[in-house]
């Protein structure tokens, strides 16, 4: 019978396996389920205190704000939306008149919006030092011209025939710039400022009224800040009665404003058959810029990123394939996340794992490299320690029994009450719980507590027999 308070024997395993990661694992296995269950809640600690702090998975809801409807944001904007919920992220669009409405709904903490699209010229220095959360730049996504359509009959009427080609020409003209909250009504004054223009009080309550007052003759020219792709761009350009302003001092108005930039659309570029237009013509153009709120979820941000590059990395009138998003940054500061997207690319995991996946490895891989570290250890260390534990719920009772085995012999034992503290051990020793790895030494102590019996029993025997051999000669 082993001795009760003798150390429990080490775990048995294949030779070398008390080193490494083997030996941990053989451990862990020999230990039992209440060493694995201890080990996965402190793993499950550690991770829910990571998840706290780290924020690996960004909210599935992303609120934009577009611009006009039927406006070249707005047409952006839907054409993000199945390819972001294809990643299970529902995009909702919110409707402004244009790109000063847009700013400030960025920089409403309680607006609710995330992301917008932001015309260049649109940020003046006022917004920069405003109040609110700060507002950054994803890059450019596209290029906007500023296109000043015409009427025909106008022309005829206020220039003599002779098309304008320049902005003082317009003088006297009916112009409409658009809403007050959108950014083409700015930037076309601060041209015609320039332009020697007298500036004055011309806007429609959306972009579609301004072309529809073009069309029935209500305005005689529209400035618009729009990309090509834009629905009303695209109807105006195709519309009979209406022409594009080709604007000779193009590359004098870029060299004095910062934020545009001089282009030519070629002849031909919008209808070869038709020969549209004529001839090429010289305009002045902004980007479109995609802003976010500095505490949009980092990989929110890639994620818009990757969305804009199939977007607007297709080639049109004025870019080649690839050239957008780029990361520029002329007004807005560029976000971090935007930076490292525009150096090394999208995350490398997913290009094998899903969004979601490869994004809670990419922000959680800090904290599971240390914890896979931390766990090899504990993997050695634990199981012994629970091993311990669980034996010592059957070791415990041999102190009993070997009072009881040493009262046993003591020479006026009394029988019957050991007989009874044994009995009631043995009752005991019944209801130890052990996992079924560990029954080997429930089984052994019962196993003890019966040899114990028997020597008791052969005591009682023992102790019998003698009063009846000394009786035998008196008989006689």
């Amino acid at each position: 019978m082993p001795r009760p308070d003798a150390p429990p024997p080490p775990p048995s395993g294949p030779p070398g396996a008390s080193r490494g990661i083997g030996a941990g694992m053989l451990a862990l296995t020999s230990a039992g389920p209440l060493a694995q269950v201890a080990l996965l809640a402190v793993a499950a600690l550690v991770l829910w205190v990571a998840w706290q702090v780290l924020e690996p998975t960004p909210d599935k809801r992303l609120v934009i704000a577009t611009g006009p409807e039927q406006g070249a944001y707005d047409d952006f904007a839907r054409r993000y939306q199945p390819l972001l919920q294809a990643q299970g992220v529902r995009l909702e669009l919110r409707a402004t008149e244009g790109s000063g409405e847009n700013l400030a709904l960025l920089r409403d903490a309680g607006s609710g919006v995330h992301a917008a699209f932001v015309q260049g010229g649109a940020v003046t220095p006022a917004d920069a030092g405003s109040d609110g959360p700060q507002v950054m730049s994803l890059g450019s996504v596209a290029i906007e011209p500023l296109w000043l359509f015409y009427r025909e009959d106008s022309a005829r009427r206020l220039a003599a025939g002779v098309a304008p080609d320049k902005l003082a020409q317009l003088a006297g003209w009916r112009i409409d710039t658009g809403p007050k909250g959108g950014g083409s009504g700015p930037l076309f004054w601060q041209l015609a400022a320039a332009g020697g223009l007298p500036a004055q009080a011309a806007g429609a309550d959306d972009a579609v009224s301004g072309v529809l007052k073009l069309v029935q003759g209500q305005a005689d020219a529209l400035a618009l800040v729009s990309a090509a792709e834009a629905p009303l761009v695209q109807y105006l350009m195709h519309t009979p009665g209406v022409q594009l302003l080709g604007l000779a001092q193009a590359e004098g108005h870029a060299r004095r404003f910062p934020f545009l930039r001089a282009l030519t659309l070629p002849r031909g570029t919008v209808d070869l058959a038709a020969d549209r237009p004529p001839q090429d013509l010289p305009l002045v153009a902004t980007t479109a810029t995609l802003a976010v709120r500095t505490d949009l979820h980092p990989a929110l941000v890639q994620l818009l990123l990757q969305t804009a590059r199939q977007v607007h990395g297709q080639p049109g009138w004025f870019q080649r394939a690839g050239d957008f998003p780029q990361p520029s940054a002329d007004e807005l500061p560029l976000a971090p996340a935007a930076e490292r997207y525009y150096r090394h690319g999208p995350p490398w995991l997913q290009q094998y794992l899903p969004f979601w996946l490869a994004n809670f490895v990419d922000r959680m891989w800090i904290v599971l490299l240390p914890l896979l570290a931390a766990l090899l250890p504990l993997s050695r260390i634990l199981p012994p320690l629970v091993t311990l534990r669980l034996r010592s719920r059957v070791y415990r009772w041999y102190a009993h029994l070997r009072a009881i085995e040493r009262a046993l012999e003591e020479p006026d034992a009394d029988f019957a009450a050991l007989r009874e503290r044994l009995e009631r051990l043995d009752l005991q020793t019944e209801n130890i719980g052990v996992p079924l790895s560990f029954t080997n030494e429930l089984y052994d102590l019962r196993g003890h507590i019966h040899l114990v019996r028997k020597r008791l029993l052969a005591r009682v025997a023992g102790a019998a027999a003698v009063p009846a051999a000394e009786d035998q000669p008196a008989a006689s």
